[in-house]
């Protein structure tokens, strides 16, 4: 009997026996041509000061939380946050 479950669990996991050798995780494409999302628009900024990255980022999590993507949104607030830490610490 349990060499039949041990079979089973190998045969119905087809993504371990090497079928064809693709991932099975879907990848991300590129936005469509015309489009970007938040997250490419800031790469393109390329880095700024501090002031200016604080900035950037908490524009970015607003725009997130505006089109309802409230992870994407707490991100770039973290990222902000960062980013207003390093200005108080030059401060002091």
């Amino acid at each position: 009997m349990r060499s039949g479950i041990a079979r089973k669990i190998t045969t119905g996991d087809h993504w371990m026996n090497g079928s064809r050798g693709r991932d099975p995780r879907p990848q991300r494409r590129p936005p469509a041509a015309g489009r970007t999302t938040a997250m490419h628009r800031q790469r393109q900024n390329g880095a700024g000061n501090a002031h200016q990255n604080y900035e950037r980022y908490l524009a970015l999590a607003r725009e997130a939380m505006s089109n309802g993507d409230r992870i994407e949104a707490e991100n770039f607030y973290q990222h902000a946050e960062h980013y207003f830490r390093v200005m108080r610490d030059r401060t002091n």
